[in-house]
């Protein structure tokens, strides 16, 4: 396996606790070292324990390769993947429980985010220490929405009926060209959202994929998709988009409004700083705030050769005290660049607390002075999808699920018929709920 070809002698000077005859590297797999939120975390974790041998196996997570190396017994130490694969995790039984750790370390669980910590805790026990923290939120193009005679204050996700037509207002389709995105669901990424928002869970023990209220959530977003040109068409045209760039869709007027994730406000903020939006909450149906969790973690997988290591990196990793180091390291970098810094979000509410009033500061950026107060408004108000011994195996049933109505393949009720089909034997492999 290839987690062999890196172990070397470790050197235990300054480890304390640990046997003369410890060897091997400490491995981490799916972490990078893209930026100084990375680095400087791991370099307080360097200079506290000089004579660790950590090994940043750099590139993105896999999981098959991940599960296959727990299956062979050769697992890395650490490992750092979305919370809500982790949950999944945990449930199999491919990662340690964490309780002993964040014991012995006097770790306050109750300084992190309540859904990150759901889906990283799994009959009663924490599997992971949830790392950022992102929410979804709405981004709306106000000269567009203007120019349509509408209030982009008043443009809401509560009204599923008005929502057509505000998207056949908004939306420019000329000859079977799309030219302007109206509103743009984002599915099928953000279906839990839109089933939530109609009163209906995705993952737990009473959900089904086939529940009348996720099939009017699908029916409803590919709707959307439908009468703005269609799938195909709405794709090509949305793929166009130089979104991360400074002719993006909302200076170009390609889109009129989305729900988006929170760190896309960053890539405005650096690239389109005087863009004219609107920065809202997303709405269930009641009117009421709503918003999804996202995020990674970090665990230890069962079988790791250095656990009592493994525990101090992830301790040390989501500590409040790194994240502000961190966070100051970000900003100075970026200041030096003539690039804003957007704030650091993380799971850990006292980390933010404390990044946002030492560390933060927009410097007149727009994006930011508007969009930041949103974002930490709805932290606290997120929910996450809990965790399932066959998490990644649902996900990707109700994508494709969704994909499907989108390609005019199926009608939502098929769809989600064969998606409950498909999860149900998903689960019985697992032997899970």
């Amino acid at each position: 396996m290839r987690w062999l070809l890196v172990t070397v002698l470790l050197v235990v000077g300054g480890c304390g606790g640990l046997g003369a005859d410890t060897s091997g590297a400490l491995v981490t797999m799916g972490f990078g070292l893209p930026d100084e939120h990375a680095t400087a975390r791991v370099a307080v974790f360097r200079e506290a324990n000089p004579g660790v041998d950590l090994r940043i196996s750099e590139g993105a997570f896999d999981e098959q390769q991940f599960l296959s190396a727990v299956a062979a017994g050769d697992p890395p130490d650490l490992v750092y993947a979305e919370r809500r694969k982790l949950g999944g995790y945990a449930a199999r039984g491919a990662v340690q429980s964490l309780d002993a750790c964040v014991r012995e370390h006097g770790v306050d669980l109750g300084r992190f985010r309540e859904a990150a910590l759901r889906q990283v805790t799994y009959q009663g026990e924490v599997y992971g220490l949830p790392e950022f923290s992102s929410v979804r939120l709405m981004i709306v193009n106000n000269p567009v929405v203007r120019a349509a005679g509408l209030d982009p204050a008043a443009l809401s996700t509560s009204d599923w009926n008005a929502l057509g037509g505000l998207a056949d207002r908004l939306a420019v389709v000329r000859d079977g060209r799309v030219e302007r995105i109206g509103f743009d669901p984002k599915v099928p990424e953000f279906l839990p959202l839109w089933a939530k928002a109609n009163g209906a869970e995705l993952i737990g023990p009473d959900a089904r994929l086939d529940d009348p209220r996720v099939v009017e959530a699908v029916r409803h977003t590919a709707d959307l998709v439908a009468r703005q040109g269609g799938w195909a068409t709405f794709k090509a045209f949305r793929d166009t988009f130089d979104q991360f760039g400074a002719n993006n869709q909302y200076v170009t007027g390609q889109l009129a409004a989305m729900p988006m994730d929170s760190w896309y406000l960053n890539t405005l903020a650096t690239n389109s700083p005087d863009v004219d939006v609107t920065i809202a909450p997303f709405t269930d149906r009641d009117g009421q705030v709503l918003t999804e969790s996202g995020g990674q973690a970090w665990a230890i997988p069962k079988g790791a050769r250095h656990p009592e290591l493994a525990c101090r990196f992830l301790v040390t990793m989501t500590d409040t005290r790194t994240w502000v180091t961190a966070a100051t390291a970000r900003r100075d970098a970026l200041a030096k660049a003539g690039r804003p810094y957007g704030g650091t979000f993380t799971a850990n509410r006292d980390a933010d607390e404390r990044i946002f009033r030492e560390v933060f500061d927009p410097k007149g950026n727009p994006i930011l002075e508007k969009g930041v107060p949103v974002v930490m408004s709805l932290q606290d108000k997120a929910f996450a999808l809990p965790p399932s011994p066959a998490g990644s195996e649902l996900v990707r049933a109700w994508e494709g699920a969704v994909n499907r109505v989108l390609v005019g393949q199926q009608t939502p009720e098929e769809a989600m018929a064969q998606a409950q089909r498909e999860a149900e034997r998903a689960l019985k492999r697992v032997g899970g709920r």
